[in-house]
């Protein structure tokens, strides 16, 4: 089968415009600790990165069908943005957009995040 073939037969990827992302999507999204955890990674990442890069959270190993299920919820609230390369989709997160519809809220939201992380003393 030629590449443009198997081209036709990919679903293109849905992106919520910067005007259609809501408080509610964001926080949905980020309900989930592996969803934020995903987040958090990509946020401070100085590239883009595939979805197997996150096989493993906090020691344990994730289906892959249940992380392209993660990356679309989190890519359909707004919080990523996805591209194909080749077989691979690779994601990067949309601060700088999200902060001018937000502000501080969605950095404020990861900051607490964090720091529930640390263990109590």
């Amino acid at each position: 089968m030629s590449r443009r073939a198997i081209n036709i037969f990919m679903r293109s990827l849905q992106h919520p415009a910067i005007a259609d992302i809501t408080v509610e999507n964001v926080l949905h999204a980020f309900s989930d600790p592996v969803r934020i955890q995903i987040y958090a990674d990509l946020a401070k990442a100085e590239c883009a990165k595939n979805c197997s890069s996150y096989l493993t959270i906090k020691k344990q190993t994730l289906p892959k069908s249940t992380l392209s299920q993660h990356f679309r919820i989190m890519r359909e609230a707004g919080l990523i943005h996805s591209d194909r390369k080749g077989v691979e989709l690779v994601n990067t997160t949309r601060c700088a957009e999200l902060k001018a519809r937000f502000g501080a809220l969605v950095p404020t939201i990861i900051s607490a995040y964090l720091a529930q992380q640390k263990p109590r003393k």
